[in-house]
């Protein structure tokens, strides 16, 4: 009998440290099991080059959310379309400025948001009308090189 109490005793210890593991596991690496607790936004780019999913989105120098997808616009393809995953609980003003930025000289692209003056906030699969693409350092030296720099 006492093998038993300590076969059960030993089962339930386990169980709980898997649990554990798996509850810091999923903290530590910051996922989501069921959506989190974001509101989506949509912005449109001529270039988004460089900038990935899952990059984050900063206003103020403080990170709000991330990039949840970037696809082609179907209307329009030229342009480039990102979805935002903004943190709940943010207020976004409706003319804010999204612009693609470089962290350092070389380093990960992010989605810099630069609140305006309205009165009016951002909602659940709201639009960024104002956007600024990100600098083709490629093409900037390019023309450098060749000459006509405007």
């Amino acid at each position: 009998m006492n093998m038993a109490k300590l076969e059960m005793t030993v089962g339930a210890f386990m169980i709980v440290g898997i649990l554990c593991l798996g509850y810091i596991s999923v903290k530590l690496g910051k996922m989501e099991l069921i959506g989190g607790d974001y509101f989506t936004v949509s912005a449109y780019f001529d270039s988004v080059s460089g900038l990935k999913p899952g990059a984050r989105v900063e206003m103020a120098g403080v990170e709000i959310g991330k990039v949840d997808r970037i696809a082609l616009d179907p209307k329009n393809n030229d342009r480039a379309v990102i979805q935002l995953k903004i943190k709940s609980g943010i207020k976004v003003t409706d003319d804010v400025i999204a612009s693609v930025r470089t962290s350092g000289i070389i380093g990960d692209k992010f989605i810099l948001l630069k609140p305006g003056g309205s009165d009016r906030f951002l909602k659940n699969n709201d639009k960024i009308s104002e956007t600024e693409s990100a600098i083709d350092i490629e093409e900037l030296v390019s023309k450098f090189i060749h000459g006509k720099v405007e």
